[in-house]
């Protein structure tokens, strides 16, 4: 955010921006999502819905598990939210008590530890690396549990920052052991209908009790509309109905009926997916050519995450010279990874093939000249 603010002060003075920091779709909402939502308006009254949710968008997440992953889910145990995001603090507060232990991955999304810390949890980060595919395993969650417990494990694929997708098998195996161990098994499916070469496998196929959290931001191209979704094992229903009438009411009427229609939006949805496609394939044929051979796979999301020890060991710094002197806007690895994040940088291929194409050229002249 402190990046886009940044890119934002250069765009209003006049200078010119590639914008490739923020993780978030440049196509706009679905036409049947937009006009669900003008209905709506015409309508009339737009009030409050029931806490877990309008029956019918439950019912039709529900469906979206049969229809996707051959996976059945009662709508009794679907809960709308507001956007993952509230997903995440309802479920936190449901699940643990204040200084439970965590496990999270790093590189990891940020604001899980934030969120976390928050709510007076303990974050453990759990390193990945090469060696396990860049995502967190079974192995590496026993061996932190045996130093010292944990209460949950909290697992994210695709992944944010670094697009990389956690196998059916490694799935399988995270909830065996969470199961085994105890432990809250939850999985962030944000990203899940924005892979590449395999789909995305839900936890909830190998795990019925698994606490999955998703969201209509990316896939459905509804950030701003904040409306996201958890399936839930049966306990942890009523809690999280209490927790949410208390803290949100309910999320928005509005953007329920609109997330909805999303659904019937399939076509539209696959044609923004197919350019994200194009931007990803571009970019890993470019990176390389001018001089950024080494990053994560690229699996799924719209992200790619590069090393660039060979130029820097402040990514911060990094990613200031690069708005400044060429105006692209990239995000630093220090937000996903504390301890070694200071030689990454987080490039979004969400925006146009033009966007895309452009940034490459000029971060190409940049470390051309020596950044």
């Amino acid at each position: 955010m402190d990046v886009l603010a940044a890119a934002n002060v250069r765009e209003a003075a006049g200078g010119s921006v590639m914008h490739m920091e923020v993780g978030q779709p440049s196509a706009p909402a679905p036409k049947a999502v937009i006009e669900a939502a003008q209905a709506a308006l015409a309508h009339g009254r737009i009030g409050y819905t029931e806490a877990l949710g309008l029956p019918s968008l439950r019912e039709r997440i529900a469906r979206h598990y049969r229809e996707s992953y051959g996976v059945a889910v009662p709508a009794s145990r679907v809960c709308v939210t507001t956007g993952s995001s509230g997903g995440f603090i309802l479920g936190f507060l449901a699940m643990f008590e204040p200084g439970d232990r965590v496990a999270i991955a790093s590189p990891g999304y940020p604001a899980y530890r934030n969120v976390l810390e928050a709510l007076g949890l303990v974050p453990v980060t759990i390193e990945t690396s090469a060696a396990t595919g860049w995502v967190m395993t079974a192995a590496a969650v026993e061996r932190v549990h045996a130093v010292e417990p944990l209460r949950g494990v909290l697992a994210m694929s695709p992944a944010n920052p670094s697009g990389t997708m956690i196998g059916a098998q490694a799935v399988a195996d995270l909830g065996a052991s969470c199961r085994r161990l105890g432990l809250w098994f939850v999985s962030d499916e944000i990203y899940h209908g924005l892979t590449y070469e395999a789909p995305a496998t839900t936890a909830l196929a190998a795990d019925p009790d698994a606490v999955v959290i998703n969201s209509f931001s990316k896939y459905y191209c509804m950030t701003g509309w904040r409306i996201g979704w958890m399936v839930l094992p049966e306990a942890l229903v009523r809690p999280i109905e209490r927790l949410a009438q208390s803290l949100f009411i309910s999320a928005p009427y509005l953007s329920q009926v609109a997330a909805e229609a999303a659904f019937s939006a399939t076509d539209e949805l696959e044609v923004v997916k197919a350019g994200y496609a194009r931007n990803r394939a571009m970019l890993l044929a470019e990176l390389p050519r001018i001089g950024l051979p080494d990053f994560l796979p690229v699996d799924g999301a719209f992200y790619v995450y590069v090393d660039i020890g060979r130029y820097t060991n402040d990514s911060l710094a990094f990613c200031g010279r690069l708005l400044a002197d060429v105006g692209v806007a990239a995000t630093p690895g220090l937000d996903f990874d504390p301890d070694r994040g200071s030689r990454t940088m987080r490039l979004s291929f969400a925006g146009s093939e033009a966007t895309c194409r452009e940034a490459v050229a000029r971060i190409g002249t940049f470390l051309a000249t020596g950044g």
